[in-house]
C-alpha cells in the first residue's frame, strides 16, 4: 500500500490542482463534497487530512467506502478529536490503527487528546500492537492521573506505568488487584524499588536497562562501590551522580572526581553540602561552575561572585506545561534573579503573571526573551516578532503560531536576506500585488509556496501558476481563485483548457 508521500509523488498536475481546491478556504461545502466523491486519491488525502471540515463533509467522510480516505481523516490534526473518534469501531483495522496512531503534527505541537470514554474503549478492545507510543500522547492528563484506580482492569494495567508518581495506598491496591495482569505489572514495578533486586539484575554491560537502573533505582552499597572501582561504561559515574539514593559520603567523593561531567552532575544535587558547594564554585571547569551557579541553596550575592558564562547557542523551544504548576514564589524568585539560566527557567512558565511577562520581555538575554515568546500565551506581538528575527535555532517557526504573532507591517521583510524572514511578507495582508508576484519567483521554495497562496497575488500570475508543476496546488488553494476557474477545474477533473494539457 502506497505511503502518503508516494501518493503525492504519483499525483499528476490535474490531481494536484484538485488537491489545492480541497484546501481553498473560499470553496463551498458542495465543492468539498464533490471532491470527496469524485477526486483522485491525492486530492481526497489532502481534503481529509490537512484542513478542518464542516459537519456535513465529516459525515460523508465517515461513510466513505474507501478505507484510505477514512484513514486520512483518522489522522487529521485540524478537526475536533470527537469527530475523528467516530471511526473508533471502523471495520478496517487500517483505519483503527491510524486513529490510535494519531495525527502527524510538527514539533513542538502535540495531538489533542481523544475523549476519555473513547480511549477506555480502545484500551479495552484494540489489539496491543495498535496502542503504541503515539497513542499515549492522545490520552488526557486527567485520565492518565486516574488510570491506576480505574474500574476497567485494562486501564489500571496502563496506570501501573505511572508507578513512580503513585501514592503508597494506590500502589498497595495495585499489588493486591483482583486482575492477575495488573498484579503482575505492579509487582514488576515494585521490585525496581528493592536495591537487592536491582543489584541482582543490573546488566554488566552498557545498555538502556543499566542506564535506567543507575539513574533512577535504589542502589546497594555494593553497586555504588562497584561503579566507583570498576565502571563498565564511561558514563557510569555520571549516571549515579544524579541517583536520588546516592549515599552522602559518595556525593562528597564524586564532588572531587577528576571527570568534569561527574562534578557537573553532582553540582546539581539539592543535597550537596556547603563545603562541596564552596569548592565547586571555583572549579577549574566552566561547565561545573555554571552548573553549581544555579544551586537553590545559593544567595543572589553568592551567585554573582561565581565566574560563569551562560551559552547563547542553546535551543530555546516550546515546552508543554507541567501537570503540576511550579510554586509561584519560586517562579518569581527565578524571574528576578541575576542569573540568566534562572530567568530562562521562569520565562518558560506558562502561568507567569503579567508583571513578570512585561519584565522578561525586555530582558537582555536572548534565551529569556525567546523562551518567553515560545511558551507564554500572552507574549506580546513585538516580542514574538523580535524573537523570530533574532533566533534561528530549532522550532523558530513555532513563534509564528503563537496567538499574538503580528501580521501588520510584515511586507517590509520581502527583501530580507533570510528566507524564513522573507516568508513573513507572504503573511502580510497589506502586501503589494507586485511584491507578492515577485515572491512567487523567490529562490526559496517555502517563500514561493506561501506567496502563491496570498490573496493579493495578481490574477494573471495566479492563472499562470496553475500550470506550474511545483506551485499549482498552492495556486489552486488561493482564496482569490475566481469561482469560474473553480467550476472549470471541477468540471474537467483538474485539467486546464489549452495545449499544455
Amino acid at each position: 500500500m502506497s505511503t502518503p508521500e508516494q501518493i503525492w509523488a504519483d499525483a499528476d498536475l490535474p490531481a494536484r490542482r484538485l488537491a489545492g481546491l480541497a484546501l481553498n478556504p473560499s470553496v463551498p461545502e458542495s465543492v468539498l463534497l464533490r471532491l470527496l466523491s469524485d477526486a483522485p486519491l491525492a486530492a481526497r488525502m489532502v481534503l481529509c487530512r490537512d484542513r478542518p471540515l464542516p459537519d456535513t463533509v465529516v459525515d460523508a467522510v465517515i461513510q466513505h467506502p474507501d478505507t484510505r480516505t477514512r484513514s486520512f481523516f483518522a489522522r487529521n490534526p485540524h478537526v475536533d478529536p470527537a469527530q475523528r473518534v467516530r471511526l473508533v469501531d471502523d471495520p478496517a483495522w487500517f483505519v483503527r490503527a491510524h486513529l490510535a496512531g494519531g495525527p502527524r503534527v510538527a514539533a513542538p505541537a502535540r495531538p489533542r487528546p481523544l475523549p476519555d470514554e473513547a480511549v477506555v474503549h480502545m484500551i479495552s478492545t484494540y489489539e496491543d500492537e495498535l496502542l503504541g507510543g503515539p497513542f499515549y500522547q492522545q490520552i488526557s492528563a486527567g485520565l492518565r492521573r486516574s488510570m491506576a484506580t480505574h474500574p476497567v482492569a485494562n486501564v489500571r494495567h496502563w496506570g501501573v506505568g505511572e508507578w513512580r508518581s503513585l501514592a503508597p495506598d494506590t500502589r498497595a491496591a495495585l499489588l493486591a488487584d483482583a486482575d492477575a495482569g495488573v498484579r503482575e505489572a505492579a509487582q514488576r514495578h515494585a521490585r525496581c524499588e528493592d536495591p537487592t533486586w536491582v543489584e541482582s539484575t543490573l546488566p554488566d554491560r552498557p545498555c538502556h536497562a543499566r542506564t535506567d537502573l543507575l539513574l533512577h533505582c535504589p542502589l546497594t552499597r555494593a553497586v555504588v562501590e562497584g561503579v566507583l572501582a570498576r565502571p563498565v561504561g564511561e558514563e557510569d559515574k555520571a549516571m549515579i551522580a544524579v541517583n536520588p539514593t546516592l549515599p552522602p559520603d559518595t556525593v562528597v567523593l564524586l564532588a572531587a572526581d577528576p571527570d568534569p561531567e561527574v562534578r557537573a552532575r553532582i553540582a546539581q544535587r539539592t543535597d550537596l553540602g556547603p563545603a562541596e558547594r564552596r569548592t565547586l564554585v571555583t572549579d577549574p571547569d566552566p561547565d561545573v561552575r555554571l552548573a553549581v551557579s544555579v544551586h537553590p541553596a545559593l544567595s543572589e550575592e553568592e551567585r554573582a561572585r561565581i565566574d560563569y558564562q551562560v551559552p547563547t547557542d542553546h535551543f530555546f523551544v516550546h515546552n508543554p506545561a507541567p501537570e503540576a504548576p511550579r510554586d509561584p514564589r519560586t517562579v518569581r524568585r527565578d524571574a528576578l534573579s541575576c542569573h540568566p539560566l534562572l530567568r530562562r527557567r521562569a520565562a518558560g512558565d506558562h502561568l507567569l503573571p503579567p508583571d513578570l511577562v512585561a519584565r522578561l520581555a525586555s530582558d537582555d538575554d536572548l534565551g529569556v526573551r525567546v523562551l518567553l515568546a515560545q511558551n507564554h500565551p500572552d507574549a506580546p506581538a513585538s516580542l514574538l516578532l523580535r524573537s523570530f528575527l533574532e533566533y534561528t535555532g530549532p522550532e523558530r517557526s513555532h513563534l509564528t503560531t503563537r496567538p499574538n504573532f503580528p501580521t501588520g507591517g510584515l511586507a517590509v521583510f520581502a527583501d530580507h536576506e533570510d528566507s524564513e524572514v522573507r516568508a513573513l511578507a507572504a503573511r502580510a495582508p497589506d502586501a503589494e500585488p507586485t511584491t507578492v508576484a515577485r515572491l512567487t519567483q523567490d529562490p526559496d521554495p517555502a517563500v514561493r509556496a506561501a506567496a502563491s497562496r496570498h490573496p493579493n497575488l495578481p490574477q494573471r500570475r495566479l492563472a499562470a501558476l496553475l500550470d506550474d508543476e511545483e506551485l499549482a496546488h498552492h495556486a489552486a488553494a488561493n482564496a482569490a481563485l475566481p469561482p469560474d476557474v473553480i467550476r472549470r477545474l471541477l468540471r474537467t477533473g483538474g485539467r486546464q483548457a489549452g495545449p499544455q494539457e
